[in-house]
């Protein structure tokens, strides 16, 4: 990024003011990809799709949303001319349409459904059983998700160190290695503890540091795993499927905190922002 705002500003002769803009629609791309497990190496046009949405999530407007189209161009550009990347997956993606509504920030009774669609899962899926297991699992990571705001590279790689020392809230490694304090609701550490429970009783992944343990490379539940299981979980509690991903719920965590009075820097310290902007 900043090879990108030094060419902005030597060849385009850039303000300050626009150079900033530049770097605070970055940084918010960047930190979406690597909430989602990705580079900006590696990033695809679904990808892109997917930050634009969330974009329209947080009720960004139409405009400033394809201010960000305009700057996420522009960067891919820079990146494929200067071979940091053998493509520029921006070339085939359209700005929004002007005058079209912008879907709403997932709301409270939203979340309550997809809560109590989890825990019928759980209720009726045989015992015990991996069918069992499975379904706690889903539990435990939605109640620690919406307890905590963690990303959800956070979320699946925690050890499980974390949760065992925990009593109102635990600390969490997060970007740069930098560490916060989160806090747990009852409802999250009860799902957890169930889940846990459940693992135990069924001897599999016995010795793993994670707390989400997984025969995958990383020893831990993949994020595409949770991602994929948390869409197919809103299609069966009537939400829309394709509106829903971990950062949405992460930012409903965020949005429900400030809705109900929360300060917005103890917020912007929950979530891990180095830069308040990006909270709000």
């Amino acid at each position: 990024m900043r090879a990108f705002l030094a060419m902005v500003a030597a060849e385009r002769g850039a303000a300050k003011n626009t150079l900033d803009a530049y770097a605070r629609d970055l940084a918010d791309y960047l930190e979406h990809l690597s909430d989602n497990g990705l580079s900006v190496e590696d990033a695809s046009v679904s990808d892109i799709r997917g930050y634009l949405q969330s974009l329209a999530e947080r009720d960004f407007k139409g405009t400033t949303i394809a201010r960000r189209l305009s700057a996420l161009r522009q960067f891919h550009g820079f990146l494929y001319a200067e071979a940091m990347r053998t493509d520029d997956p921006t070339v085939t993606l359209e700005g929004p349409r002007r005058g079209k509504p912008l879907p709403k920030v997932m709301s409270i009774a939203d979340v309550d459904r997809l809560l109590a669609c989890v825990a019928e899962e759980v209720n009726q899926t045989p015992k015990p059983g991996k069918a069992q297991t499975a379904a706690l699992r889903l539990a435990a990571l939605i109640e620690l998700l919406y307890a905590t705001g963690l990303r959800v590279s956070e979320l699946v790689a925690m050890p499980a160190q974390s949760f065992a020392r925990a009593r109102e809230g635990m600390m969490i490694k997060g970007k740069g290695g930098k560490e916060r304090l989160v806090f747990l609701t009852e409802g999250a550490r009860t799902a957890v503890m169930r889940y846990r429970a459940a693992l135990e009783a069924s001897g599999e992944h016995k010795g793993s540091k994670f707390l989400f343990p997984a025969e995958s490379e990383l020893g831990h539940l993949p994020r595409q795993v949770f991602a994929r299981e948390l869409k197919r979980l809103a299609g069966a509690a009537g939400l829309k499927a394709e509106a829903l991903s971990p950062h949405v719920l992460r930012h409903a965590f965020a949005t429900h905190l400030l809705q109900n009075g929360a300060d917005l820097r103890i917020v912007q310290q929950l979530l891990g922002h180095a830069d308040i902007a990006t909270t709000q």
